[in-house]
């Protein structure tokens, strides 16, 4: 309950930074997480964003931490993507997700031509999990900034699958795609900015994940 009010406080921060007329960017944002039933599995598909004000370059990428049950090799995205899974990392510069060692990251790396023409729609990323019941987790991304094309970086809140006698692959809509949808995903963006950390990288540095 704790974390769930920590976000409803953080959103009403950002409707008043709104009101005032303030502008925000952000980098990737995991909009929508659906679950369906593969077999006695379950897909997790993220939707991802990337927002007005920010660049994808090659090298590139986001991770979604502590993927519960996954089912390997089970993964698939949009062209221009790599796929990889380790329990540790990569967790860009600047930003400090919880990471539980035990359990498996997926982080997706962009390979494809510089994107920058506005609030973009990246298409959708899944994997197979053993469960169907969500817990909140991290996403961490890294881009670029489209007005200066410093390295950029991200963190936001997102679900993933955890362990259960009782899979249930009916998620409870999270804060963030409520938000959405009241909201529209400017303010969106702003909520990101109250947790973003901008790395102080120059424009040519690239991470090695």
């Amino acid at each position: 309950m704790a974390g769930h009010a920590r976000r409803w406080i953080r959103l009403l921060a950002v409707i008043a930074v709104a009101l005032v007329g303030q502008s925000a960017r952000a980098g990737l944002l995991p909009v929508t997480v659906t679950t369906a039933t593969e077999g006695d599995k379950f897909r997790w598909t993220y939707a991802i964003v990337l927002p007005t004000d920010s660049q994808l370059r090659s090298g590139d990428y986001f991770t979604i931490y502590d993927f519960a049950g996954l089912v390997s090799p089970s993964n698939s995205q949009p062209d221009g993507w790599t796929y990889s899974s380790a329990n540790v990392g990569p967790v860009p510069d600047g930003v400090n997700p919880d990471d539980n060692a035990a359990l498996p990251n997926l982080t997706w790396k962009y390979t494809g031509p510089t994107l920058s023409s506005g609030q973009t729609g990246l298409g959708n990323f899944w994997a197979v999990s053993e469960f169907g019941e969500a817990t909140n987790s991290f996403f961490t991304a890294r881009t670029h900034r489209t007005v200066d094309g410093r390295v950029d970086t991200n963190i936001t809140d997102t679900v993933v699958p955890v362990p259960t006698s009782t899979p249930n692959p009916n998620l409870i809509p999270e804060p963030t795609t409520l938000v959405l949808a009241g909201l529209g995903l400017p303010l969106m963006g702003l909520v990101r900015l109250l947790r973003r950390k901008r790395s102080s990288e120059s424009p040519t540095a690239v991470d090695t994940i």
